[in-house]
């Protein structure tokens, strides 16, 4: 799902939850979902975790954000060319609790 449907289908409360997340403003997200900004690898990574969570609580309302969807270069999320080419890199489901 892209950022600027996302932002459309999402509730006030679930717009401001994911820009808490990422310690940026729900306008500058809009800056970056109509393509006048783009999010920086780690904004974008953090805009794609609080997306995956604010979508599991939606009850398939909604769906998480790609981080390749809102950089300017992203094959940079994208694993060299080559036989073990697996598809695109992806955030893990957890937060990291290993």
């Amino acid at each position: 799902m892209e950022l600027k449907y996302f932002l459309k289908m999402a509730t006030k409360r679930e717009r401001a939850e994911v820009a808490t997340a990422c310690n940026n403003s729900v306008s500058y997200l809009y800056q970056i979902a109509g393509n006048h900004r783009y999010a920086s690898p780690l904004l974008a990574t953090q805009i794609e975790k609080s997306t995956r969570q604010v979508a599991k609580s939606s009850g398939g309302r909604l769906q998480a954000v790609p981080r390749a969807s809102m950089v300017r270069h992203p094959e940079i999320f994208y694993p060299g060319t080559g036989d073990d080419d697996k598809g695109p890199l992806t955030v893990a489901e957890d937060d990291g609790a290993a």
